[in-house]
């Protein structure tokens, strides 16, 4: 299990020891940055929990051919609905939870982007957890540990997930996507996310570009970098992420040109004005004209 998931070797391994020894917690909380495979990892740690089969990984016993045609019916997966997991979702597992397994013997639930419950439902969510069955096992899944309540978080073990290394992002590109030549700045922008690298993993050129306009601010006019940033003011979809790059750019210049360092300053003051919904072009104005100044 958990071989086609790359990263977090440690915390895998720890998973696997828990089930084999028959040690797993009733409550988990997996806390990390989007696209680290949390969910990923609590769904094949479901998998193993429901197992029939005594080495907890068959994958063809009853259980195992119901959860992966997604028809077992001691898992749930809860997911936001809309913004946020409403307390009448909680309910719903508090109400399934009391039923018996069906196929298994324990029963799994996880509650994905569970930072985003509202405080009703964390409030509701406490009861169980403070006395859930003995064949149940809860994991929650979430970004930002500061949005659970101090009590959620005593109740369960808490699994912190790190960031995936570079050359395992570019190792998984290469042999999933034939993706070569990736640039430092580029795999930089991923953060140790894979699912942020499969986002942007088709935009290479539109980061190269991004490139030629940063190295050139010293050396064109203002309105040849207004003219080559015309793919800026098109991506109004995905600015954060290309201000992100902007900003990796622009940290590396820093260490060797102190005058960059204003430009970082710049890139995050666009940030928080887009944010405030701001003109977004008059934005994107503003802050290419100032970079530009500050350097020149």
């Amino acid at each position: 299990m958990f071989e086609n998931i790359i990263g977090n070797s440690k915390i895998k391994q720890v998973l696997l020891n828990s089930v084999e020894n028959n040690k797993t917690s009733h409550s988990y909380l997996f806390v990390g940055i989007e696209g680290i495979g949390k969910k990923m990892i609590a769904t094949e740690l479901a998998k193993m929990l429901l197992c029939l089969d005594e080495k907890k990984y068959c994958n063809k016993c009853k259980s195992c051919i119901e959860f992966n045609s997604n028809n077992n019916p001691d898992f749930l997966c809860i997911e936001p609905d809309g913004n946020s997991i409403k307390i009448e979702q909680i309910r719903y597992i508090q109400k399934k939870i009391q039923e018996k397994p069906i196929i298994s013997n324990r029963k799994v639930y996880i509650i994905n982007d569970a930072d985003k419950m509202t405080g009703e439902a964390q409030n509701c969510l406490l009861k169980t957890l403070e006395e859930p069955p003995e064949y149940a096992t809860i994991i929650l899944i979430g970004a930002n540990e500061n949005a659970f309540l101090t009590t959620i978080k005593s109740r369960c073990m808490i699994i912190h997930f790190n960031r995936i290394e570079n050359d395992e992002i570019k190792r998984y590109l290469e042999e999933n996507y034939n993706m070569y030549n990736i640039s430092q700045n580029m795999l930089e922008t991923f953060q140790g996310s894979i699912g942020k690298a499969k986002v942007l993993k088709d935009k290479q050129e539109q980061y190269s570009n991004i490139e030629d306009i940063i190295n050139n601010l010293e050396k064109k006019d203002i309105i040849d970098i207004i003219q080559m940033a015309d793919m800026i003011y098109k991506s109004k979809d995905e600015i954060f992420e290309i201000l992100d790059y902007i900003n990796i750019i622009l940290l590396k210049m820093a260490k060797m040109r102190y005058k960059y360092t204003e430009c970082i300053n710049i890139v995050e003051n666009t940030k928080k004005r887009l944010k405030q919904n701001a003109n977004y072009d008059m934005c994107i104005d503003n802050m290419l004209f100032n970079i530009w100044e500050e350097v020149n």
